[in-house]
């Protein structure tokens, strides 16, 4: 996508459609006021008529307007004066996206960007901007036959300035929100996949692919061999059911030398059936979204290499499948994993952290400076906090405020939740050094505790993301979630951030 900066009016513009706001009791928006003085008060003529609302997200698209040099403006609703925050501004700005995406617009100007939205400056707009539009012309069409509506054909979209000052900021922000729109989409890729299709060979690919595309980014792939020697029994426990074979997925981006990396690690499984503790039928398609973590964290290098970030990060992804068979593991069975601790696996369906206690044993090896995982690893996340925000655990206080911030600032928002030896001790057991599953109580947080206990002496954080990787219903589909905080949190941790 081309971007561009402008300090010129609205009304001057040709380019195929300009998009401004209105607030509530005809407020007219920078933009919008242009519009409408260049245009004699062809908006709020609109607004007396009820065609033009100020909801905010309703919008209404003018044609033809007299005086106005764009063919169209969209109009759009930014709700009361003075309440605009960031998000509010990305409702409005995809909801004039969604009512233009149907034409044959091929370049927009986003005056939104002149607005008064608070918590935020000239950066975040234009890289929300970027990220909307990338998000507005995302369709996954690949596993469809027959024609498929094209998107609009959208090649250049211009970010209103007020002063030449901020232009800078601005492009720097469309940049960083075009490289984030391409992680955000490759995540989704991987998630809405059928699972016949995006297997842990698959996801290996994949990286490898990536690897070959991008200076400085390297991807080498385990077999179940050389996890087997390295002696990751519990993550081999996982995909002892299925024909398909796991992989571990190794990637190494290197843009500063003498540099402790920072590793992010993605649950991968493919399918999750729950294996022996076989998951409920209805929505069981839906674990085909249990490899949303390693999406994430794909994506996320995706972004990174784009950019080609001044810090040093490594992807570890166990890629695995969960399935019910004569050779799957039984509730009961012990396992050793990595690190050498036993595990007792008294539920199969809470595979997610028998894969990540030895993908995060084996990421010991790089010596990171931080450590996250992310996970959809848990039901009881979702109960806790809804499809809202993703939990944040760790055993470092200035870590998990950092990615707290990260989530805020790209708003893409965590949670803090709390991790405690009174949450451990539910995994207690009488016949190993740990159960895999610790009651109903507590689930999510007795999840993270599990994974603590493969993670003393490193600065490490835990995202669940059950309720915010994918959407059911009308709008099934992956949403790429956390891709936007993960960069979010790496940009700032190397300076990137203006």
């Amino acid at each position: 996508m081309d971007y561009f900066t402008t300090t010129s009016k609205a009304s001057n513009k040709a380019i195929d459609c300009v998009i401004v706001g209105v607030y509530d009791r005809g407020k007219l928006g920078a933009g919008a006021a242009d519009i409408d003085s260049a245009s004699g008060g062809a908006i709020r003529r609109h607004i007396k008529s009820g065609d033009i609302s100020s909801e905010l997200g309703r919008c209404f698209v003018l044609t033809d307007v007299a005086g106005i040099r764009s063919p169209r403006v969209a109009v759009v609703g930014l709700g009361k004066v003075g309440a605009l925050d960031l998000g509010k501004f990305r409702r409005a700005l995809s909801a004039a996206l969604d009512a233009i995406s149907r034409s044959k617009t091929r370049g927009i100007l986003n005056c939104l960007t002149l607005e008064d939205v608070s918590g935020t400056d000239s950066y975040y707009l234009a890289r929300h901007t970027a990220q909307a539009v990338g998000e507005s012309l995302y369709r996954f069409t690949e596993m469809k036959s027959g024609r498929q509506t094209p998107p609009m054909p959208l090649k250049k979209v211009g970010i209103a300035v007020a002063k030449r000052g901020d232009a800078a900021k601005s492009m720097r922000g469309a940049e960083h929100g075009d490289a984030i729109a391409s992680g955000i989409s490759l995540a989704k890729d991987l998630g809405n996949l059928p699972p016949n299709v995006c297997t842990p060979s698959y996801l290996a690919r994949t990286a490898q692919k990536l690897a070959r595309n991008h200076m400085n980014l390297h991807t080498r792939v385990l077999n179940e061999t050389e996890m087997k020697r390295l002696g990751m029994h519990s993550l081999l426990s996982v995909t002892a059911g299925t024909k398909e074979p796991a992989r571990l997925i190794v990637m190494q981006y290197k843009g500063k030398t003498g540099q402790k990396p920072v590793v992010l690690v993605g649950k991968g499984v493919t399918f999750d059936s729950g294996g022996i503790s076989l998951k409920p039928g209805p929505a069981m398609d839906e674990m085909k979204f249990d490899m949303c973590g390693a999406a994430t964290v794909i994506g996320t290098m995706l972004a990174v290499a784009k950019l080609r970030l001044p810090i040093n990060v490594n992807v570890v992804v166990p890629a695995v499948e969960n399935l019910p068979s004569g050779k799957a593991t039984k509730p009961g069975d012990i396992v050793r994993s990595m690190s050498g601790q036993t595990i007792e696996i008294l539920n199969t369906d809470a595979e997610g952290r028998l894969i990540l206690c030895d993908a995060l044993t084996y990421s010991r090896r790089f010596k990171p400076d931080a450590i996250i995982d992310v996970a959809t690893l848990t039901g009881a996340c979702v109960v806790a906090l809804g499809h809202h925000r993703t939990a944040v655990m760790s055993n470092n206080d200035d870590l998990s405020q950092s990615v707290v911030a990260a989530g805020i600032s790209a708003d893409d928002r965590g949670w803090p939740m709390p991790l405690g030896d009174e949450w451990a001790l539910q995994l207690k057991s009488n016949f190993a050094d740990m159960a895999n599953v610790g009651g109903r109580d507590g689930g999510a947080i007795t999840a993270g505790c599990f994974l603590g206990k493969f993670t003393d002496g490193m600065n490490w954080a835990h995202l669940d993301i059950a309720g915010t990787a994918w959407k059911s219903g009308k709008q099934k589909g992956a949403t790429g979630r956390p891709v936007p905080m993960l960069t979010e949190f790496l940009l700032a941790r190397c300076g990137a951030l203006p």
